[in-house]
């Protein structure tokens, strides 16, 4: 034996013991992991699940706190209650309020109307007091916009509007009055409460339409109503719950199914019919002989060249899968009923948190495709990933923050939250963001696995007609998978930037998966369309069109906006399109990241059966 084998004889021994350590370590920490995995779920839904509520004696003390006012027709410009020249306590005691409710807009205060356990009050004054005319106009201007406020009794929400207001009498004045009096109706069921409103009283209304100071007094009552409904129902009346609606949705889906099946089927024959034929006609040798004919099968030597700018192309890829996996989890955990009706705070806390820990697979997914494309900088290739998932969030919040401070409302974001903010990303997403970059760079293989390799000229593109170009593919691919979510597009941003409440998350992801899967089935088809147009350069043809589903959706937020709403305002305007312009943006990088990787995977497929044949 000599010097070479006795090494390679030595090391082997070497190899096998580490691989069997390995097997064993899996073997011993796979249930402690297992259990870690449990204990975790268990502390999230601990973190964002409901508590067992309450409970009460007669005669404790109701906690009762005001939130915020704002015109009806502008859900996003929200104001402190005490804002307005309202009835307000000696002594304003402001709630401890968690991360997520002060995400949400959230500014809970003592209320001036107390409420005792099952004690009953028919007429309760609440204060006297005298407003300029300074406060008459302002009063005036808020009614004129349907203002409404929010209060929140037992962390049950309740609304109510400020008073009404006519266009004009018979003089043509417009005639403003303000409600006097409030009725608070709350249902309890032994110690706990389970449901609670407040009621205008419509004969209890004082005219404010002359503008000088005026004498006010406003005053409330209690009652209490038993109930046979449990704690746990309490917050069911907040789901929307609507036949018509549900019926909607559910032909939706069906729509959807059918429109993917027939899709799925044609481009199964097409594939099992043309396709698969082409395979048992050519081979390898075929194409080295032939390598100046026409057709799909002639670009195998060219098909796999590295594209441009695939740097940024790693970046978005590496974004989109991100936002996947975040998409994913967040349904996951509102189908374990983790988020509540009416409990917004969890779900954006959720959405913080989730959008953080996920960093470390947009790393690990751009740095790893970015190795196997040679790239070399690695670390410039990672700061641009960082811009491409931050920058545009940034700058929508730094613009939309100072315009809702300019307003003094309540979406301007205190210091302590934007600190807590800044301190999420520098010490938890750009770590783990480095983290996933570095594991890439040391566990994955530099080489990119291609059935052919490259030749070194590129075969010429022959004169391709417009409709075969980027522009209209990008069209014709994002009209599909829009067409089979635009329905429950509506029901979300009913959500989103109104006051309904989406809890249907199962419907929700099986639209996801409807979406994703048609979004592959396009891209793939369109994609097969370029390559027998004998157009190599696929790479970055079926991001955008995979992608273009997200204009699409920032195309519908433009209708949704002018067509489906009242907003006005600048505030609304620009909390509205900042932040469904990156929405948008963030559903072009995953669906461009679908409908790429589902083409690259049809690519290899093909053009391996043909190498093999």
């Amino acid at each position: 034996m000599n010097k070479r084998d006795e090494k390679l004889w030595r090391q082997r021994p070497i190899r096998q013991s580490a691989n069997t350590s390995l097997r064993m370590g899996c073997v011993r920490f796979g249930p402690a992991a297992f259990v870690f995995v449990l204990c975790c779920l268990k502390g999230v839904m601990m973190t964002f699940g409901d508590t067992g509520g309450r409970r009460y004696k007669a005669g404790n003390d109701v906690p009762l706190y005001v939130n915020k006012v704002g015109p009806f027709a502008n859900p996003s410009e929200t104001y402190e209650y005490y804002s307005l020249p309202l009835c307000r306590p000696d002594v304003v005691e402001r709630k401890k309020m968690s991360f997520g409710e002060l995400l949400n807009g959230e500014r809970f205060a003592t209320a001036p109307f107390k409420i005792a356990f099952l004690q009953d009050k028919d007429h309760e004054v609440a204060c006297r007091r005298n407003i300029s005319v300074g406060e008459v106009l302002r009063l005036q201007s808020a009614m004129r916009q349907d203002y409404y406020y929010q209060m929140d009794c037992d962390d049950l929400p309740m609304w109510g509007f400020l008073g009404g207001w006519l266009r004009g009498g018979e003089d043509g004045q417009q005639k403003f009055r303000l409600y006097q009096h409030l009725e608070f109706q709350i249902s309890y069921n032994k110690d706990q409460i389970i449901d609670a409103h407040v009621r205008m009283h419509p004969y209890s209304r004082m005219d404010l339409t002359d503008q000088r100071d005026t004498y006010i007094e406003l005053s409330y009552g209690v009652k209490w109503v038993e109930s046979n409904d449990s704690y746990s129902m309490r917050m069911d009346k907040y789901k929307w719950r609507n036949p018509f609606h549900s019926a909607m949705q559910r032909n939706s889906i069906l729509g959807s199914c059918w429109t993917l099946l027939i899709l799925i089927t044609s481009l199964s024959l097409y594939y099992v019919r043309v396709v698969r034929k082409d395979f048992s006609e050519f081979s390898t040798d075929d194409l080295v002989a032939n390598h100046e004919q026409k057709g799909w099968k002639y670009l195998c030597f060219d098909v796999f060249r590295y594209p441009p700018n695939k740097s940024l192309l790693s970046a978005f890829l590496g974004y989109g899968a991100q936002l996947c996996t975040l998409v994913v989890l967040l349904l996951l955990l509102g189908l374990l009923g983790l988020f509540y009706p009416y409990k917004h705070g969890n779900l954006l806390k959720a959405l913080v948190f989730g959008y953080s820990t996920t960093s470390a697979v947009a790393g690990y997914i751009s740095i790893s495709l970015f190795h196997r494309l040679e790239g070399t900088d690695w670390v410039k290739n990672l700061i641009l990933l960082g811009c491409i998932s931050y920058g545009p969030l940034l700058l929508s919040f730094c613009f939309n923050n100072t315009v809702a401070t300019a307003y003094q409302a309540n979406a301007a974001l205190p210091f302590t939250v934007v600190s807590k903010l800044l301190l999420i990303v520098t010490c938890v997403a750009l770590p783990l963001l480095a983290l996933g970059g570095l594991a890439a760079r040391k566990l994955n293989r530099p080489e990119f696995q291609v059935p052919c390799e490259p030749s070194k000229c590129p075969r010429e593109i022959p004169p391709i007609r417009w409709y075969k170009k980027a522009l209209p593919r990008m069209i014709l691919g994002g009209f599909l998978p829009f067409s089979v979510v635009c329905i429950e597009l509506y029901f979300l941003y009913a959500s989103l930037w109104g006051y309904r409440v989406y809890t249907a998350y199962g419907v929700l992801a099986v639209n996801f998966v409807i979406l994703l899967v048609t979004t592959c089935a396009v891209t793939v088809s369109l994609t097969h369309s370029q390559l027998a147009s004998e157009d190599h350069h696929w790479w970055w043809r079926s991001f955008l069109v995979g992608g273009s589903g997200g204009l699409y959706i920032f195309g519908y937020s433009i209708f949704y906006y002018y067509c489906r709403t009242n907003f006005s305002g600048f505030l609304q305007l620009s909390f509205f399109f900042g932040y469904t312009a990156c929405i948008s943006f963030g559903l072009f990088a995953m669906l461009g990241s679908v409908g790429f990787f589902s083409s690259l995977v049809y690519v290899r497929h093909i053009y391996g059966s043909i190498k093999s044949d």
